[in-house]
C-alpha cells in the first residue's frame, strides 16, 4: 500500500471517483456526506465525501477516514441487538452486523470534537435514530461505554470497501425499534450462544468489522471461540 497519507493524497487530486446513478437514490444521496480524514495515529488531516473514502481504488492508496461500531444491550437479559444492512446499501449489503456502524461527520462541529470521544457518541445518537428509528432520548451520549479503538481494512467487492479507525462504543439500554427498510432489513436480539450459532450457519454473512469486534470483544469475554466462516 502507498504511504501517501489521506492529506496529500488530496492535496494532489489523486482521488477515484464514480458514477453512484445505478445505486439506490438514497444511500446514494448519504454517500455526500464528509468523513473524517485521519492517519493511522487518529489525528485528523481534513474530510472527503463517504464515496470518495470507500473506493477500493483510494483506500489502496492509503485513505483512512473514523467510524464508530455501536453495541446496543438489553437490561433485562443483556441480549445484543443485532442489523442486517439493507439490499440498497452501497457497501456491505444484506450483511448481519452489530447495532448501529457509521461515521462522525465533518458536516456537524460536535461530531469533530474529540476530547472525550464526544465527536463518535454524538454521531452513534443520531445514527441509532436514522437508522433504527430509536429515540435519541433513549441514547444519551454520557451512557456510552468507550472501550477502545480499532484500524482495519475491508473490501466489500471489487469497487468498494472500508478503511477505518473504529470506535468501539456500548450501551446498555431499553430502546424503542422502528427501522428504516432504506438501511436495514431485520433486526433480533441474540444472546452468545444465539449468535454463535448465526455465526456457524453458513447462510449468514457478517461484515468483516463485526466478526473482529465479536471475537475480541464479545466472545473474547469468554472461552468460546467466535468461527466467523
Amino acid at each position: 500500500m502507498s504511504t501517501l497519507s489521506p492529506a496529500v493524497l488530496a492535496s494532489r487530486a489523486v482521488l477515484s471517483s464514480i458514477d453512484l446513478s445505478k445505486y439506490d437514490p438514497e444511500q446514494s444521496r448519504l454517500m455526500d456526506e464528509r468523513c473524517i480524514l485521519v492517519d493511522e495515529e487518529d489525528r485528523a488531516l481534513g474530510a472527503a465525501d463517504k464515496k470518495t473514502c470507500h473506493l477500493m481504488e483510494n483506500i489502496n492508496k492509503g485513505l483512512l477516514h473514523r467510524a464508530f461500531s455501536a453495541f446496543v444491550f438489553r437490561p433485562s437479559d443483556g441480549k445484543l441487538l443485532l442489523q442486517q444492512r439493507a439490499t440498497e446499501k452501497i457497501t456491505f449489503p444484506d450483511m448481519w452486523t452489530n447495532t448501529c456502524c457509521s461515521h462522525p461527520l465533518d458536516d456537524f462541529e460536535e461530531e469533530k470534537v474529540e476530547e472525550e470521544q464526544l465527536g463518535v457518541r454524538v454521531a452513534a445518537s443520531r445514527k441509532l435514530e436514522q437508522e433504527l428509528g430509536i429515540p435519541q432520548s433513549q441514547t444519551p451520549i454520557d451512557q456510552f461505554q468507550y472501550l477502545t479503538k480499532i484500524h482495519y481494512l475491508a473490501p466489500s467487492n471489487g469497487v468498494w470497501g472500508e478503511h477505518e479507525v473504529d470506535y468501539i462504543l456500548f450501551l446498555t439500554a431499553d430502546v424503542t425499534v422502528t427501522p428504516n427498510v432504506n438501511e436495514i432489513r431485520d433486526y433480533k436480539y441474540v444472546d452468545k450462544a444465539e449468535l454463535q450459532a448465526m455465526f456457524d450457519n453458513s447462510g449468514n454473512t457478517f461484515t468483516p468489522w463485526f466478526k473482529l469486534i465479536a471475537r475480541d470483544f464479545l466472545f473474547g469475554l469468554s472461552k468460546e471461540p467466535c468461527r466467523s466462516g
